[in-house]
């Protein structure tokens, strides 16, 4: 659900320049805001009944819950493909097939649809020809990821990946052969690539960005996005191998990971106005993912509903929420603490426009989600966030950086 509902798209606009791997950015709209358009969103979300969230984090809730088991193992994590997602152009074999790709630090695995995929879906999408392929191994074992419109179905295998100018060997990834759900008919992407922990996966075998730093593909072990939502066509960048310096300020605020698995971190409170404060009551503060792909702010269920009222929203029919868009620029200023910074986000930051039959829409960019002790309370720093700060993610040291960009107003760090 990223800002003004819109699909940052990576275009294939990669290269190396001074040791980085640059991945340009675009925006088209999101799933979401296609079936909203066409009026099919509140069917669709009637008949799948999708949480998007419980579903996505499902590893912390307890283990009994929420699996898709396929002989007797756990099966990967979920991701939220509805709203907006990052994308980028990949190929596999040899001679190279072409896929568009979810980039997301919120998984870890590699899968595009299979020519043998009985689905809808993968007929309006690049099918991977195993047999095309010189350089393609079978694997034979099987993977499934459980969504809200059903089981997403595959079998595993290993291939050589580029991924620009760079040509990972022996990769492993996931063949799908199954894609349920009309939302995968207008997805505009073919699979997924994730950049989480190698603990987040279920395939076994390396992670790209592991085989890429096993491989010495990569002057650091780190990568970086810069997220824009100016309305223009340009939507960002993604860097591998290090970050860009101009497109933020120093200094960097490192924040240690806290659970490898997604990029976990501390987040110290958050604040409305300054005053109204969350996750004060624990010396712990609260934990925090910070996800790439999910476009919203996601926190405990009684806190945001608190903080929707706070900021005036109103629920919808289909769980959303919206406020009045004259009131945007007057909206309180909601504030998170990491690390002692405080980064702060106006109204015109936290909220989304859309527009529908030639009438905007303002919709609030918080989202309630509920993880039950001991691993709650957990909030997801997605991209409502992510788009006002540089955003670092260091797997040698595992960590994770953020900057004030240098092409945005500048505030006064608050240090405690």
């Amino acid at each position: 659900m990223r800002s003004a509902g819109l699909i940052l798209i990576l275009v294939l606009h990669l290269g190396f320049s001074h040791g980085l791997l640059r991945v340009a950015l675009r925006q088209y709209p999101s799933v979401r805001s296609r079936l909203r358009a066409s009026a099919q969103l509140e069917e669709f979300l009637k008949q799948h009944q999708p949480d998007m969230f419980s579903r996505r984090y499902v590893q912390c809730f307890p283990p009994a819950q929420h699996f898709l088991r396929l002989g007797g193992r756990v099966t990967e994590r979920l991701y939220n493909f509805m709203d907006a997602q990052f994308f980028g152009q990949i190929s596999l074999g040899r001679p190279e097939q072409n896929f568009t790709v979810v980039f997301d630090t919120g998984s870890s695995d590699l899968w595009v649809p299979s020519s043998y995929c009985v689905s809808q879906a993968c007929a309006l999408h690049n099918k991977f020809k195993a047999f095309e392929s010189s350089t393609y191994t079978h694997d034979g074992r099987v993977f499934g990821i459980h969504y809200g419109s059903g089981h997403l179905l595959g079998v595993m295998a290993r291939d050589e990946l580029k991924v620009g100018s760079v040509r990972v060997q022996n990769q492993v990834f996931g063949e799908a052969v199954y894609e349920p759900g009309f939302s995968f008919v207008l997805a505009q992407f073919d699979g997924v690539l994730g950049l989480g922990f190698p603990q987040l996966a279920e395939e076994k075998g390396s992670p790209v960005f592991d085989s890429m730093m096993e491989q010495n593909m990569l002057d650091q072990p780190v990568f970086s996005f810069y997220l824009t939502n100016n309305g223009s066509g340009f939507g960002g960048e993604l860097v591998f191998g290090g970050m860009d310096e101009s497109r933020f300020l120093p200094p960097i605020n490192w924040i240690p990971v806290t659970q490898k698995g997604y990029w976990q971190i501390k987040l110290d409170a958050v604040k409305v106005q300054g005053a109204l404060s969350f996750c004060y009551r624990s010396v712990q503060g609260c934990q925090a993912i910070v996800d790439t792909g999910t476009s919203l702010i996601g926190g405990p269920a009684r806190d945001i509903l608190i903080l929707q009222q706070f900021i005036g929203a109103t629920p919808t029919a289909n769980g959303e929420f919206v406020v009045d868009c004259v009131r945007v620029s007057s909206l309180p200023v909601v504030s998170f603490l990491i690390n002692s910074v405080e980064y702060s986000l106006s109204g015109e930051q936290y909220v989304r426009r859309e527009t529908l039959n030639n009438k905007q829409i303002c919709f609030s960019g918080f989202q309630s989600i509920e993880v039950p002790s001991p691993a709650g309370p957990v909030w997801i720093l997605g991209d409502v966030f992510l788009s006002q700060v540089y955003s670092i993610y260091d797997r040698g040291e595992n960590r994770v950086g953020l900057a004030r960009l240098s092409g945005a107003p500048v505030e006064s760090d608050t240090h405690i």
